[in-house]
C-alpha cells in the first residue's frame, strides 16, 4: 500500500464471529455467562408485596430468593428505554442476570435492535462469551413478529459488539462468542432470518468503516479498490468496471470532472453490477451513491462555525450505503433482479486547476450548468452518475447522498429526506424502511421552486436561494433522470453520522437491501 499523508494505515482487525441460535428452553436451565431479559414498563409492575406479576420475572425472582425484585427497587429500575441492570447472582445456570428496559411497549425493529446493542455493551463489560436473550413478554406475538424481533436483536448485538478500532493504538476486544435467543421460536424460518440479519449487519459494519476512514486514507482510488474487492469476493454474481478520468471524458462527464479537477487524487468512476446466478431477470435497478471522499467546498470554501469541514470525510456516505448493500446482496444472491451500483468518486479541493464560481460545465446528457457555488458539488457528480445509470437500461433508480445542510435543518440528525415524483417508488422504499427500522420522511418536490435554479447564460445554476435548499437540490438531480425511469432521491446528510459518538452509522444499507429483495420477489 502506498504511503499516506501522516503515514496512517488502518490496522487489519478481524470482526469477532458470533454464533446465533434460536432456542425454546427453560431460561432457568440455561447455562452461560449472561442471561439478558428484555422488559417493558408493564412487565416491571409489582404487587402490594413488591413481587413481580410477570410470570417469567416471578419465576426468576423466586429462584433468586427475591433478589431481582429487591435490586430493581433499590436501583429504581422501571423498564424505561435505555435502562439496564446486571448482577452476578447465585442459584441459576447463568453467572449473571440482566434486565434491559424496552420502554412502555416494544414493537419496532429499532427498539429490539437497541436491546441487542445494550446486551452487547453489557457482555463487553462483563467479558461474557456466552449470552442468552429472552423477552419477559413474548406471548401474543405472531410467528412473523417473533422472526423479525429475533432478527433485530441479532443485528443490534453484532453492531453493538463490533467497534471500529482500526485507527486506535490500543483497543479492548469483545469476548462474545455465542448468543442464544430464547422463546421466539425455532426452526429453519427463524434460523434463515438470523443468518440474514448477520449478513446485513456485517455489511453495515463495512459501510461504517468506509465512512469512518479519514480522507488521507480513503481516497477515490482506495474506494474503487474496496469496491473491486467486493466484486472479486462474490465474482459469481458481481462484476466491477472502474472508469478512468480519460474514459469519463470520452463519455462527456463534464459536470463530474469539473468537481474533480482541483485534486491531486484522480477521480474514479465505479460501476459494480449484480446478476443472479441463474434464472431470468425481471427487473433492473440502480443504486447511485455520492462519493466525495473529501469536500473542502472548493473556492466557496467551508468556513466559520458550523461549516463542519472537519467531518467532510463523511461526504461519501451515499457510496458507503451502496457498496455495503452490494456486499450483502453478493452473499444473499436474490433471484430475478439485476442491480447496478454506481459511484462517481472524487475530491472537491482547491487549486489552480480547479473549477471557479461562474464557470459553466456540461453534463453527459448535454445540459449546461453555471456553477454559482463550488460547494454544491455533490449534485454535479450525481448528475453524470444518474445519466450513466439511465444508460444501463434500468427501470428504477434510488440515489443516496449527504447532499444538503438544509435537509438536516428540516429533519434533524436522525431522519433522511425522500424526494420522488413516483408514489409507487416512495411506497416501496418507505415499506422497506419500516422493516429495517431506519427513519425516512417524504418531502415535496415543489416544481415552482425550479424558477430559482434558472441561469441567464446556461440551462441552470447549481444552487438556488437558501429557502427550500433540499428541494432545489432534488429538482436539480431530476434534470438528469430519463422520464421513463422511476427515480427516488435520499438526502442522508443528517443520519450518516452518530453525533454523540462521532462515528458513522452505516445508514441506508439495510433499507437498500430490503428494497432490492422486495423487487426480487
Amino acid at each position: 500500500m502506498a504511503h499516506t499523508l501522516g503515514l496512517t494505515q488502518p490496522a487489519n482487525i478481524e470482526h469477532p464471529k458470533i454464533s446465533f441460535a434460536a432456542k425454546e428452553i427453560d431460561v432457568a436451565e440455561w447455562k452461560g455467562d449472561l442471561l439478558a431479559v428484555g422488559v417493558t414498563v408493564k412487565d416491571m409492575i409489582k404487587d402490594e408485596n413488591s413481587k413481580f406479576q410477570n410470570s417469567l420475572l416471578k419465576k426468576l425472582d423466586g429462584l433468586l430468593g427475591g433478589l431481582l425484585a429487591e435490586a430493581s427497587l433499590e436501583e429504581d429500575f422501571t423498564g424505561k428505554t435505555g435502562q439496564s441492570m446486571v448482577h452476578r447472582l447465585p442459584s441459576l445456570g447463568s453467572k449473571r442476570v440482566g434486565l434491559f428496559g424496552l420502554g412502555q411497549s416494544a414493537s419496532s425493529p429499532a427498539a429490539f435492535r437497541g436491546l441487542g446493542e445494550a446486551v452487547a455493551a453489557a457482555a463487553k463489560t462483563a467479558q461474557a462469551s456466552s449470552v442468552a436473550v429472552v423477552l419477559a413478554s413474548s406471548e401474543g406475538l405472531s410467528t412473523e413478529s417473533k422472526c423479525s424481533t429475533a432478527s433485530a436483536i441479532t443485528s443490534g448485538t453484532v453492531l453493538g459488539t463490533c467497534e471500529d478500532n482500526r485507527y486506535k493504538s490500543e483497543s479492548k476486544k469483545s469476548q462474545l462468542k455465542s448468543v442464544d435467543i430464547i422463546g421466539l421460536g425455532t426452526g429453519p424460518e427463524i434460523e434463515k432470518k438470523l443468518k440474514y440479519a448477520e449478513v446485513v449487519s456485517y455489511a453495515i459494519l463495512f459501510g461504517r468503516e468506509l465512512v469512518n476512514s479519514p480522507a488521507n486514507v480513503l481516497t477515490p482510488a482506495t474506494l474503487a479498490a474496496e469496491a473491486s474487492k467486493i466484486a472479486s469476493m462474490y465474482s459469481n454474481v458481481l462484476s466491477a468496471n472502474i472508469l478512468t478520468e480519460e474514459q469519463c471524458r470520452e463519455l462527456k462527464m463534464g459536470s463530474y470532472l469539473g468537481v474533480a479537477a482541483a485534486s491531486a487524487n484522480p477521480p474514479h468512476f465505479i460501476h459494480l453490477c449484480y446478476k443472479p446466478p441463474s434464472g431470468p431477470i425481471k427487473t433492473k435497478l440502480a443504486l447511485v451513491g455520492k462519493g466525495l471522499t473529501f469536500d473542502s467546498g472548493g473556492y466557496n470554501i467551508k468556513t466559520g462555525p458550523g461549516c463542519s469541514i472537519e467531518t467532510m470525510k463523511v461526504d461519501m456516505g451515499g457510496s458507503a450505503a451502496v457498496f455495503g448493500a452490494a456486499k450483502a446482496l453478493g452473499q444473499i444472491k436474490p433471484p430475478g433482479v439485476e442491480v447496478h451500483f454506481i459511484v462517481a468518486s472524487c475530491e472537491n479541493m482547491i487549486s489552480g486547476t480547479g473549477m471557479r464560481p461562474g464557470d459553466i460545465v456540461t453534463a453527459s446528457n448535454g445540459k449546461t450548468i453555471e456553477v454559482n457555488n463550488t460547494d454544491a458539488e455533490g449534485r454535479l457528480t450525481l448528475a453524470d452518475a444518474l445519466v450513466y445509470a439511465c444508460n444501463q437500461g434500468v427501470e428504477k433508480i434510488v440515489d443516496l447522498a449527504t447532499l444538503t445542510g438544509a435537509c438536516v435543518v428540516a429533519l434533524g440528525p436522525s431522519i433522511a429526506g425522500v424526494f420522488t415524483p413516483s408514489d409507487d417508488l416512495a411506497k416501496e422504499v418507505l415499506e422497506a424502511s419500516e422493516v429495517s427500522g431506519e427513519k425516512f420522511w417524504r418531502m415535496p418536490l415543489e416544481e415552482s421552486y425550479w424558477e430559482s435554479m434558472k441561469s441567464g447564460v446556461a440551462d441552470m445554476v447549481n444552487t438556488g436561494g437558501r429557502q427550500g435548499g433540499a428541494i432545489n437540490a432534488a429538482l436539480f438531480l431530476k434534470q438528469f433522470v430519463d422520464e421513463k425511469v422511476q427515480w427516488l432521491h435520499i438526502d442522508m446528510a443528517g443520519p450518516v453520522l452518530n453525533d454523540k459518538k462521532h462515528v458513522a452509522t452505516g445508514f441506508g444499507i439495510s433499507t437498500l437491501v430490503e428494497w432490492v429483495l422486495k423487487n426480487s420477489s
